[in-house]
């Protein structure tokens, strides 16, 4: 009877390292056209974990997780995949797992809305908005208290538009106009407590014409520059 209970024992134990094996053996598989298919997992040379994840007919499928060299602890960022496009929900994390920024991928580049998070994870820092990998669109940045810090326009990734920067007060600052990322145009510039204290105009990054100061909102000097 103890002899048929240890040789039950073993056939149990040799068919659970068969399964382990075999389970090893299905990770990091190409498939009959030589494309990754099935898990995949790859180390660095300290033996933390690269990455995880799914791939099917070579491509990333479902959810990524990459790590950093240091830890293999908590995911520095994490895609996930969808079979329909290439399109990936990215998001990433600092080293302890806190989240830093979340928008979408199309391969490389960044596209849609990112918004960016102050070291709390929580609390937004940035939002902005890109198209094929380059800022396309309004900018905002806040700060902790979630007063407007700045509010930017770009095309395709340079300075085009209005911006507009802000005290913590929430008072106006700067009122600027840009053009393929120069000063162009009516420009304002504000005091601590919302008093306009000098506006004139910019050409390609340079002051032009006239200019106008004023101190306790009243005008105190013209500068004319020459153009």
């Amino acid at each position: 009877m103890k002899n048929k209970s240890l040789f039950t024992l073993s056939i149990i134990f040799f068919l659970l390292l068969a399964v382990k094996i075999n389970a090893q053996e299905r990770v990091n598989q190409f498939d009959l056209n030589g494309k990754r298919t099935g898990v995949w997992k790859k180390y660095y040379t300290n033996n933390n974990i690269r990455y995880e994840g799914e791939f099917k007919a070579g491509e990333e499928v479902g959810v990524f997780k990459y790590y950093s060299v240091l830890s293999s602890k908590h995911p520095i960022i994490i895609k996930t995949f969808n079979e329909t496009d290439e399109i990936a929900v990215v998001k990433f994390y600092s080293n302890e797992g806190i989240l830093e920024s979340i928008g979408e991928m199309q391969g490389e580049n960044r596209i849609g809305k990112w918004v960016y998070f102050q070291p709390d994870g929580k609390t937004v820092l940035i939002e902005e908005l890109y198209e094929n990998g380059a800022l396309n669109g309004e900018f905002k940045s806040f700060y902790k208290t979630g007063k407007i810090t700045e509010i930017l326009n770009y095309k395709n990734g340079k300075l085009h538009g209005n911006s507009k920067r802000f005290a913590d007060n929430g008072n106006l600052l700067d009122d600027l106009n840009y053009y393929e990322g120069r000063l162009q145009g009516l420009a304002k510039y504000y005091n601590i407590d919302g008093q306009l204290i000098y506006t004139g105009n910019y050409e390609n990054d340079e002051k032009v014409g006239e200019w106008e100061y004023f101190e306790n909102g009243k005008k105190e000097n013209v500068n004319k520059l020459k153009q």
